[in-house]
């Protein structure tokens, strides 16, 4: 065999190449190894600091946000993004960042074509963030034509709707923590407030009339009138009170203890709640859905309502639920009662102490 001989210099060289590719090498890997992705750490949060979590984020996200819901489990705020940048922003600030098919934005347009195709008697619908779907549902008066046309207005809303039964009837719980009568029925008292110095309550709208009396027993002395009552739309009243009658910013729990509320706050997805009424006194559960849309029928239909899977019953309207300390809604309506469960409708408390310039005391 020959050997081939290679001049110095192009031995030099040639050796001189090798180190320098080496060299090379060495540079690129050590560059890439101090370009460590940044490490994000999900916050452990209570059921308040998720909440005011996910108002700021959606405010942030604008047209990326597709919304957000608690978990209980993990204690953490997971949010529904659009892409990769807005997933980041939401890891930055501590929560769980999940990218979904559809936004807010469109699941609030799937909501206004229900609205606009599908307003039916006996139907609701609410955004559930843990589906990413606009979840509507129609109780077992909804049959035939009316069936038909909620059914294909689902349909062809595609992946952004889903569409479920519910065995009970949609209607309002007139009939309501500690019970308020009136000449029209029986409600539940809601949460006690102040509006210009001067002592109210709030309850639901559906429960009466502007100007009519309310009394802790039936046929008893009036301890207030209702000075504001708005339903449908909303389904909120404030009641102002007449007289000394005590009234301790509490809710009536039913076993000789209350629970003292200092706050009022917005409902999250997946936040355990309390629900005290005088039907069916205390029952617990969770927020399943937000801004809701609920048709009783005769043209009573309420928006912006937070769903729950709490049960109720008629003369639990108008009645407290809670999360600690803090005011969440008033008791509207759904379907089902407390032996079978069902849905439960409820306007939320900052929505009504916005509109009556009133806050919680």
């Amino acid at each position: 065999m020959k050997h081939r001989r290679i001049p110095k210099r192009r031995a030099a060289f040639a050796g001189g190449a090798a180190v320098a590719l080496l060299g090379a090498g060495i540079t690129f890997q050590t560059a890439n190894a101090s370009e460590e992705p940044p490490q994000f750490t999900v916050k452990t949060l209570s059921v308040a600091a998720a909440g005011d979590l996910a108002s700021t984020l959606e405010k942030t996200l604008g047209g990326d946000a597709g919304g957000s819901y608690y978990d209980a489990g993990s204690r953490t705020l997971v949010v529904n993004v659009a892409d990769a940048a807005a997933a980041d922003s939401v890891r930055t600030a501590g929560g769980e960042a999940r990218i979904v098919e559809h936004t807010l934005a469109e699941l609030g347009e799937a909501r206004q074509t229900l609205k606009n195709r599908a307003t039916i008697p006996g139907t609701s619908w609410a955004v559930d963030p843990v589906t990413n779907k606009v979840v509507v549902t129609a109780d077992r008066t909804v049959k035939g034509a009316s069936l038909d046309r909620l059914t294909q207005v689902v349909k062809g809303l595609g992946t952004k709707a889903e569409l479920k039964r519910t065995a009970g009837e949609f209607r309002p719980f007139i009939a309501g923590g500690d019970a308020i009568h009136s000449g029209g029925g029986r409600c539940s008292l809601g949460f006690n407030v102040v509006k210009d110095g001067q002592p109210h309550f709030i309850t639901a709208g559906h429960c009466g009339d502007t100007g009519s009396q309310w009394s802790e027993t039936g046929g008893g002395p009036a301890i207030g009138t209702m000075v504001d009552s708005q339903f449908p739309g909303n389904d909120f009243a404030l009641v102002k009170y007449d007289g000394e009658t005590a009234h301790p910013s509490a809710v009536d729990l039913y076993d000789g203890g209350t629970q003292a509320i200092t706050k009022a706050a917005e409902a999250t997805v997946g936040m355990r709640v309390v629900r005290s009424g005088s039907t069916t006194q205390v029952h617990e559960g969770k927020v399943t859905g937000l801004n809701a849309t609920v048709n009783y029928g005769n043209g009573q239909v309420v928006e912006g309502l937070v769903q729950t899977d709490v049960c109720a019953e008629p003369g639990d309207s108008g009645g407290s639920l809670f999360s600690g300390d803090a005011a969440i809604g008033l008791t509207s309506g759904g379907s089902g009662d407390c032996s079978s469960g069902g849905e439960t409708f409820f306007q939320p408390v900052t929505e009504a102490l916005t509109a009556f310039g009133a806050q919680i005391g």
